[in-house]
């Protein structure tokens, strides 16, 4: 049985060409959780009987690196504190 994905926060964003209107180019990178997500096309559209405009589907609504770890690939203790991980570990099998 196929595991059920979690949709929560399920995102979209709406993808403009060069002859979309200007509120299609204004949403250009961001992004909106599917529920919340304008309808196509979007109610100030001046090329509603003509639109392209389509959704971006995403899994999250977050994009890129979120915290400084993420951005410089990996995390570094404070140069203050002492390395507590250097000593035996806790069974007795460990050398």
């Amino acid at each position: 049985m196929p595991k059920k994905r979690d949709t929560r926060w399920h995102a979209v964003s709406v993808v403009s060409t060069s002859q979309s209107c200007e509120a299609a180019r204004a949403l250009k990178e961001r992004r909106f959780l599917g529920k919340d997500a304008p309808r196509l096309p979007l109610p100030e559209c001046t090329q509603s009987a003509q639109c392209h405009c389509t959704y971006r589907k995403y899994a999250d609504r977050r994009s890129g690196p979120r915290r400084d770890e993420e951005q410089v690939g990996g995390r570094t203790p404070p140069a203050s504190r002492q390395e507590r991980r250097a000593g035996r570990g806790r069974r007795r099998t460990d050398a």
